[in-house]
Order: C-alpha cells, then sequence, then structure tokens
C-alpha cells in the first residue's frame, strides 16, 4: 500500500505554510496494479476492512509510551549567522555559578557573550530565578546552552527567541569561542552541574575513538543502528547477539519460514521481529558505501550530507520493551539487564526445540560451608553470564592514585580545574581471583545445628559454555542509591583459560548438611513495615490511591516517588491495585503457621515484593507465583525456571508434583532435566575474546554504549549509526565481554 501526498506552496519550498492531500493507492504485486482508495464499489468487504485498519493504524513512532517519544528538534534560524561577542570570556569545565545570584544549579551559557544564568523557576521550587530570561529580554541574544549536558555528540540548546529546544549544528565552534572543547565534556547524572565529578576526558575519548580518522565499514554485518533516544544500549548488546552464528542461523536463516507462519499480527511477534532485525543488519541492503558522484558533490559543495544508511529499530524496541517500566521509557538502562531480559524472551519465544540462547547458558554450582560443623551443601543453579568483582585493593598504580586524590581534592577546594583523571588498574588474574574466593552467607540457617550460624559460600562452573558472557561489575550504589561507576581499567586477555574453575563436587570426607527446612518464626510483636511516608504523599497528590502509593513505595525499597511511580504505571490495571499493603510475615502470619504443625511454609503465598519484581519483568502474575514456589522462593531459581518453563499451566499437572520440587534442593534443575536433561552446551574452558560492549558515563542512568567485535580478523567499531574499523579498541575499558570456546 503506498501513500502519496500533493504539496502545494506559494514559491518558497523553505515556507512551513502549505497544504498538501493525502493520497492511498492499493498496489497489486508482481504487476503492480494500482486502486485508489477508497474504493468500495470494486473491493470485497475483507480487503476494504483491512485497508481501513492498516491507514487507521498507529506506527511504532507513535504507538510507544507518550512520555518516551519525543518531536524531533528543529535547527534554529539563528544558529548559521550567530554573531558571538569576542569579549575574552572563558568558560572553565567546572565550578560555575550564576553571575547575578549564588546558585550553582540549572544554569545556561548564553552563546553571545559567554554569560552563565541560571533557568527558570519550576512549580517544585527546583530551577532558577530566571535570569538567563532576563538577560534576553535585555540585551536579545537567543541561544543558550544548558551546562552539565554538553558531551562529544551535542548539547542541549534553547532559543529564547524562538521559545523552543533547537538544534545547533555549529555548537562545538560556538562553544570553542568561550575556550569549550566539547571533547573534554560528560553529560552529567542530573544533567544540572558538574562542580563535583571530574569530566571524564579519556573515557569518552579512548573508547569511541575520539581524534582518530576511522574508516567506514560497509556491507553485509557492519550495518549501524539509529539512536531512538538512550537506546544505545539496546542497538551494542544487539550487535553483539547477531555475530553469534546461532542467533544468525535461528532468526535470519530461517526467516522465511518465520515470516510464513508469523501471526497475524506480526507486530507482537519476537520471532517475526527478531528476524526482521537480524535481516536488517546482516543484509547488507542498509550499509552501502557512497558513490562517487556524491563524494564529488559534497566536495565541490564543500558540505557533508549524511548517509541513509542503517536501520531504525523502532518496532523492535516498541516490542521488546513493551510493559517493562524501564525498557519502555527513553531513560538511559544497564546493557546487562537488557541483555537478560532478551534471553528471556528467547527462552519463551524458542522455535521449537532450538533456543539459540542456549549458547549462553551453563550451570553454576553453590558449595555452602557451615563454619561451626564444617559441614557442606552442594546445589546447581543455572546461569547466563559470569560476573566478575573488581578487586579495587590489587590496584598496581596506588601511589598515582593517592596523589590523584590529594590534588583533586585541592582543585576542589580552590574551584579550580580538576587535575587530568587517574584510572586505576587492575589486574584480570586478580579478579577472576575474588571471583573464586569465599563469600560470606547472610543469615545462615545451619540444619546441622538447627540454628542461625556463620557460613560461606563458593561458585565453581558445573559446565562451561559454548559463548562466555563475562560483565566488569562497575557499577555500585552511592549514599543516594544512586547507581555509580567505578571509573578502572582491567587487563582483559584475548586468551582466557578457566578449567581451573570447574566444579568438583562431593568430595571424599565431606560430610553433607541435613535436608531440614528451617522452621517459621513467628515474630511476637511483629513491627510495621518501615514505608518513606514523603514519597507516599507525593504520589497521594497525583491523584493514586493511597493504598496503591504505600504498596508501590514499599515494593520498590523506599528509593524515592520516581521509581515508585514507575511501580504504579506497571500495576495500574491489577485487581488488587488500591487494596491495603499486606505484609507476609506481618498480617496473617501466625494463621499461616498454625494451619499444621511440621510445615514447611511452602504452601505461604510467596514474598509480595518478589512476585512484583517478576512481574515487573513481563511475566504474569501467576506465572511468578507459580515459579517461586517450585523455586522455594529463591529469586534467582524462579527465573531460571521461568526460563526453562515456557507454559508452565500444562507442565505442572497437580500441586503435589510443584510440591515434590519445592522439597528438593535442586528443583530449577530437576524440572528442567526431565528426560533429556539440561539444556546446556559444555565442553573446554579455554576461550577468545571477538567482542566486548563499553559505557562512557558516571552511571546506568547516564552516559553511552559503544560495541566493538572482532570480524574478518579484525577489530570493528559499531556506535550508533557509525560502523568503522577500528584503530585502538579499548579492550581494558569494557563493561560486558563475549568470549568464544576454542575448540578442542
Amino acid at each position: 500500500m503506498t501513500e502519496t501526498a500533493d504539496l502545494e506552496t506559494n514559491g518558497d519550498l523553505n515556507n512551513d505554510d502549505f497544504e498538501y492531500e493525502d493520497e492511498a493507492k492499493l498496489v497489486i504485486f508482481p504487476d503492480h496494479y494500482e486502486i485508489p482508495l477508497p474504493n468500495i464499489e470494486e473491493l470485497p468487504a475483507l480487503v476494504t476492512i483491512a485497508c481501513d485498519a492498516v491507514l487507521s493504524s498507529k506506527s511504532p513512532y507513535r504507538k510507544q509510551d507518550p512520555d518516551s517519544w519525543e518531536e524531533e528538534l528543529q535547527v534554529s534560524k539563528h544558529a548559521k549567522t550567530l554573531v558571538q561577542i569576542d569579549n575574552g570570556v572563558r568558560i572553565p569545565p567546572s565550578g560555575w555559578k550564576c553571575s547575578k545570584c549564588d546558585l550553582r544549579e540549572n544554569l545556561w551559557l548564553n552563546l553571545t557573550d559567554g554569560s552563565v544564568l541560571c533557568g527558570k523557576w519550576f512549580f517544585d521550587g527546583s530551577g532558577g530565578n530566571g535570569h538567563a530570561l532576563e538577560h534576553y529580554k535585555e540585551m536579545g541574544y537567543p541561544l543558550a546552552v544548558k551546562l552539565g549536558t554538553i558531551t562529544p555528540d551535542g548539547a542541549d540548546v534553547y532559543s529564547f527567541d524562538e521559545e523552543d529546544a533547537v538544534l545547533d549544528p555549529h555548537i562545538a565552534k560556538h562553544l570553542a569561542h568561550f575556550g569549550i572543547d566539547m571533547l573534554q565534556m560528560h553529560v552529567t547524572e542530573n544533567g544540572l552541574r558538574d562542580n563535583n565529578i571530574k569530566p571524564r576526558v579519556s573515557e569518552w575519548e579512548v573508547i569511541q575513538e575520539s581524534g582518530v580518522k576511522l574508516k567506514p565499514m560497509y556491507g553485509p554485518g557492519y550495518t549501524g543502528m539509529k539512536n531512538l533516544g538512550n537506546s544505545c544500549y539496546l542497538s551494542a548488546v544487539m550487535q553483539a547477539i547477531f555475530s553469534i552464528p546461532e542467533f544468525q542461523r535461528a532468526y535470519v536463516g530461517n526467516l522465511p519460514r518465520i515470516f510464513d507462519y508469523s501471526p497475524l499480527d506480526p507486530t507482537q511477534d519476537f520471532n517475526t521481529q527478531m528476524a526482521k532485525l537480524g535481516h536488517g543488519l546482516l543484509s547488507g541492503q542498509y550499509s552501502k558505501p557512497p558513490m562517487k558522484s556524491e563524494l564529488i558533490e559534497q566536495v565541490m559543495k564543500e558540505e557533508h550530507k549524511p548517509q541513509h544508511n542503517g536501520i531504525s529499530p523502532r518496532m523492535f524496541k516498541a516490542f521488546v520493551s513493551k510493559g517493562h517500566p524501564e525498557f519502555s521509557s527513553n531513560r538511559q538502562q544497564d546493557a546487562q539487564e537488557f541483555f537478560l531480559h532478551l534471553i528471556n524472551l528467547a527462552e519463551r519465544n524458542r522455535i521449537g526445540s532450538e533456543n539459540p540462547s542456549d549458547v549462553f547458558r551453563f550451570l553454576v554450582e553453590e558449595r555452602t560451608q557451615c563454619c561451626q560443623s564444617r559441614k557442606v551443601r552442594y546445589t546447581e543453579r543455572v546461569d547466563y553470564l559470569m560476573q566478575l568483582p573488581l578487586a579495587m585493593e590489587a590496584a598496581t598504580n596506588k601511589d598515582e592514585l593517592i596523589a590523584y586524590e590529594l590534588k583533586r581534592r585541592e582543585a576542589e577546594a580552590a574551584r579550580r580545574p580538576p587535575p587530568e583523571l587517574v584510572r586505576a588498574k587492575i589486574p584480570f588474574s586478580a579478579c577472576l581471583q575474588a571471583f573464586s574466593e569465599p563469600e560470606n552467607v547472610e543469615d545462615f540457617w545451619s540444619s546441622a545445628l538447627q540454628a542461625k550460624s556463620a557460613g560461606v559460600k563458593t561458585s565453581r562452573f558445573a559446565s562451561f559454555p559454548e559463548y562466555l558472557v563475562v560483565q566488569i561489575k562497575k557499577f555500585t550504589f552511592g549514599l543516594d542509591w544512586i547507581p555509580q561507576k567505578l571509573d578502572v581499567s582491567v587487563d582483559m586477555p584475548d586468551l582466557l583459560d578457566i578449567n581451573h574453575l570447574r566444579a568438583t563436587g562431593l568430595q571424599p570426607g565431606e560430610e553433607e548438611l541435613p535436608d531440614i527446612t528451617p522452621p517459621i518464626i513467628i515474630p511476637d510483636d511483629p513491627k510495621a513495615p518501615d514505608i518513606d511516608e514523603s514519597s507516599v504523599m507525593q504520589l497521594a497528590e497525583m491523584g493514586f490511591p493511597l493504598e496503591a502509593c504505600r504498596k508501590a513505595v514499599y515494593y520498590t525499597g523506599n528509593m524515592g516517588a520516581e521509581v515508585a511511580f514507575n511501580w504504579i504505571i506497571a500495576h495500574m490495571e491489577e485487581p488488587d491495585f488500591a487494596e491495603p499493603l499486606a505484609i507476609p510475615g506481618y498480617a496473617g502470619v501466625a494463621s499461616a503457621g498454625a494451619a499444621g504443625l511440621g510445615a514447611t511454609g511452602l504452601d505461604n503465598q510467596p514474598p509480595e515484593e518478589m512476585v512484583a519484581l517478576i512481574t515487573s519483568m513481563g511475566f504474569q502474575r501467576n506465572v511468578a507465583i507459580l515459579a517461586l514456589k517450585a523455586a522455594n522462593n529463591n529469586l534467582e531459581h524462579a527465573l531460571d525456571w521461568i526460563f526453562s518453563h515456557p507454559e508452565p499451566e500444562e507442565e505442572s499437572e497437580s500441586a503435589s508434583d510443584v510440591m515434590d520440587m519445592e522439597n528438593n534442593a535442586n528443583a530449577n534443575i530437576l524440572a528442567e532435566a526431565g528426560s533429556e536433561g539440561p539444556r546446556i552446551k559444555d565442553g573446554s574452558g579455554r576461550y577468545e575474546l571477538f567482542g566486548f560492549i563499553s559505557h562512557m558515563g558516571t552511571s546506568t542512568m547516564s552516559g553511552h554504549y559503544v560495541c566493538h567485535l572482532k570480524k574478518e580478523g579484525r577489530w570493528v567499531i559499531y556506535n550508533d549509526l557509525k560502523v568503522c574499523a577500528s584503530e585502538r579498541p579499548p579492550r581494558d575499558l569494557g563493561y560486558i565481554y563475549f568470549y568464544r570456546r576454542i575448540p578442542s
């Protein structure tokens, strides 16, 4: 079906005042026979209904959450002719303050005279005193850039004259006039200030390989992806995923069959969307070099026309993020969390018995030991990535780090620009050693002592996956519970051997802990849950029911009104949305305990906070409850149970079957084993590096992701739409690493 528009202009093609008429036609292939629409007389009723539905349907561009969709900014009419006064003003990289008051937040740099002034006052008391707007009314200087939003990729620019956010194609030149190098700046977490944070100069430069002339790559497998607004985490993960042959075969190789058997609404089918995206990335149809004539024209006109290469994953993102409170937003996300979310979707939508995500799947053996009785328990669980802790104490440049911290504090006290960043250098061997060391088990209950005791746990590989995904645990939480990144360098090896981490099972001389379930302890005087009432009131003032607000704050761990608001949006349709908060262990625990002496507690409803966490990932509530019961309320095991049971209601025929699984320490492994055994691809623990995803920024809530992949013997950088041969791949600054097994 085609749609055209007849434009009627009054001479000036750049004039926005024009009228247009829509014209729709139905085209019949392969003869390209056109039928104007509407045409009730000639077309069958079903075809007419189908055409009407297509014309009236919303595209993914508009169908996404309105809060996550932003209008495309227009180039300011002042950008090309902006006059800048040569008054010698130089703006430091941090330590800004409004020149008319003492505010240090929401500051704007006027691009004409270099004045730093505060923005508007907002209804919630934040913002500023409006000095930037007053300055425009007094002087007439139209453009200003928000300090704290300047990155190597651009900045937030506002036009007072046009009364809107705008684009400034010459922003780099306009900032350089006041001594600001865009490559030396980065966006702050809240977009407001950068007083106490050292700009991560080398991080942005090194990871994106700035300052180096990179050769563009074209053809199959070298297709970029358009950034839809903080969607680089998705692009980086999908580039890595579709570089793996198993995913290529499962979706692109099966594309004709997937398309032939796709449902009536293919926009809501995971396999169709994966096949479509994979074809776009691997076919080469959207990655073609420019023609010589186009290059000559650009050189003659001294202008660069952007190539219309690459694909826009808007429909794919709309589907995979549907119903997820984080991925459906327009905020930056954690690439590791999205990777697991994608694996979850692949598990739930496997094509017959084929599941390409099995290449990441491996078994972990956990050995838990009671420190007092010395008895042990061995359990197994399924995992998809290896989380490697950072051994900060093993840094090889401690003296440099101490000297840098002293200089940084002196510069901060004197309001001088901070010194050049010194990054901690961590040996990979130290991180691997930290992974293998025992860790303390909180609230460990020893079945040998039938009492709480000290316990330690060690983890080993019960099997090695075909593709090993290694996450460097760079992100931690600050005192304000905002994720922060440890800016370190880890010498990740090209060749990796972890055969020494192979699990050994129960050893001679070891005695197993008795298989006894901890008793239910009913508190004599249970205390009410700790709920942040200020966050509750903030939500209630928005018009939500008070009890729903209390539940939202409780189930999100008192992490603030914004996080609780996302919980409310995700649970508004539930029938018990406005019901009073009921917490297991407080209300009704006595009756549950009295229901039967000696009961293990497995008949009790799983903790609501765990149910809420699983449902927030897109699963149905009944599936979450069934999985938690099957895994004895172990969240990790419950998620794995869901992965291995795409249709749990059919696989669990009776409550007694579920109870049998619950009473087994390895319920999740037994459930998936069945007659076929666990879906693992065990083999050697020797690997070679073929890709990594890097993050720039201070936390998962901000910044930018880039992917490097090794193809045809050379490294290639995938930076949204830009795909180029890499000259200096920053292997030491990665966040997620992809290794493939070396054949024995």
